[in-house]
């Protein structure tokens, strides 16, 4: 197995600034504080940076995940609504088995950064011990999230994480692993039991 990203970015797509903005300023710093941990490694999967529109998808997304050292999963009531992140995060927890096997994980592969809450508070998937980062404060006014003093412990705290499981995954991969044989998992039902219409006695 070669080591091909530091981070595979999962996340729902957005149209509007308030989405698509947080994306590319959290992306932005993750690469800069992540720049001086690895070799020749890209810091960041990102599928619409990397992903071309005559790619196998779910080849390629199989691929990077398994070529990834963690997984970023930008949390909103989006994402859990929507099967293909549900898919991604799936497939990094299977990967998270598969390597307990090799080494002792220091954290869990995915974290979580939070950047919208669901109104009934976080699936469990999520709201674990020790796994997610809130964002939630961010909004459009906080600028740039790379030199923000608000922002930057948390930023720290993830590249640390991803740091550690690079090292850990570079002295531990067993000998002709090959990430081509990986393949996603079906996409995984719904986080919440969504419960059953209410009629009138």
């Amino acid at each position: 197995m070669t080591i091909r990203h530091g981070c595979f970015f999962s996340y729902a797509h957005g149209q509007h600034a308030y989405m698509s903005k947080f994306k590319d300023d959290l992306v932005d710093a993750l690469k800069c504080y992540l720049e001086p941990h690895f070799d020749n490694e890209d810091e960041l999967f990102v599928d619409s940076e990397q992903l071309g529109g005559g790619d196998d998808l779910d080849e390629k997304i199989a691929r990077a995940l398994c070529e990834s050292v963690c997984m970023i999963a930008i949390y909103t009531p989006k994402y859990e609504a929507h099967g293909y992140t549900r898919r991604e995060f799936a497939a990094m927890q299977l990967i998270e088995y598969e390597r307990k096997q090799w080494y002792t994980l220091p954290s869990h592969l995915i974290i979580p950064v939070i950047m919208t809450r669901h109104p009934v508070g976080l699936p469990p998937q999520i709201a674990g011990p020790g796994m997610y980062v809130d964002f939630s404060r961010y909004t459009l006014a906080s600028g740039d999230l790379k030199t923000n003093p608000d922002f930057i412990p948390d930023i720290e705290k993830i590249v640390h994480r991803i740091a550690e499981h690079y090292h850990c995954l570079k002295r531990s991969t067993p000998p002709g692993h090959d990430c081509s044989r990986f393949v996603l998992p079906e996409i995984p039902p719904e986080w919440r039991v969504i419960p059953p219409p209410h009629f009138p006695r």
